[in-house]
């Protein structure tokens, strides 16, 4: 059996001003992260995170000193919506960025914001990554809102959920069934 914690990272000030990611933003942690990363509480396991310092800097804090990076634990790329809030969004294209978050979190689709991954992406990078998960172990990741929304519709079906920063969503597989064990939602 298989035990898998998907943890959203800390939050950052970008987090904090509910601003999306740019590409090259490598936002750290803000004190309120340093926190909220410092009271987790997780198994001993194997340890990875998105290649980010915000998923890096929430893995230590919790307390994992050999962390590896995995280059499928990446946020989505936003295209035109990095870097903007989601009211600086809709100012400049109307409706159109709910569109483009619908596609990204459609598996199946073949669009998301201009410039940017589209659902089948991001979703074919996170399915690639549970595929090679190990049969049995305990497996921390410590990645994104995104990702973890993926693995989420990837193993239980769940198509959405808010999940603010050091969430934690614990899932269970044993042969090639997924259950959600727990789904603790990180704090302020």
């Amino acid at each position: 059996m298989l035990d898998l914690y998907l943890i959203r990272h800390g939050q950052t000030p970008p987090n904090a001003e509910r601003r999306y990611p740019s590409p090259g933003q490598d936002a750290p942690l803000s004190e309120a992260g340093a926190r909220q990363a410092a009271a987790l509480k997780l198994p001993d396991g194997t340890a990875c995170c998105s290649p980010t310092r915000r998923a890096e800097q929430t893995a230590r804090l919790a307390g994992y000193t050999d962390v590896q990076v995995v280059a499928a634990l990446r946020e989505a790329d936003f295209g035109v919506m990095a870097g903007h809030t989601w009211a600086e969004l809709e100012a400049e294209y109307g409706d159109a960025p709910a569109g483009w978050i619908r596609a990204l979190s459609d598996p199946g689709s073949p669009h998301g914001p201009p410039r940017g991954e589209t659902g089948t992406e991001v979703h074919a990078r996170v399915g690639g990554w549970l595929a090679s998960l190990p049969p049995t172990g305990t497996v921390l990741a410590f990645s994104h809102l995104g990702p973890v929304l993926a693995a989420l519709r990837h193993t239980v079906g769940l198509s959405a959920a808010e999940l603010p920063p050091c969430s934690v969503a614990h899932l269970r597989r044993a042969a090639s069934d997924w259950w959600l064990v727990g789904l603790t939602p990180g704090r302020a």
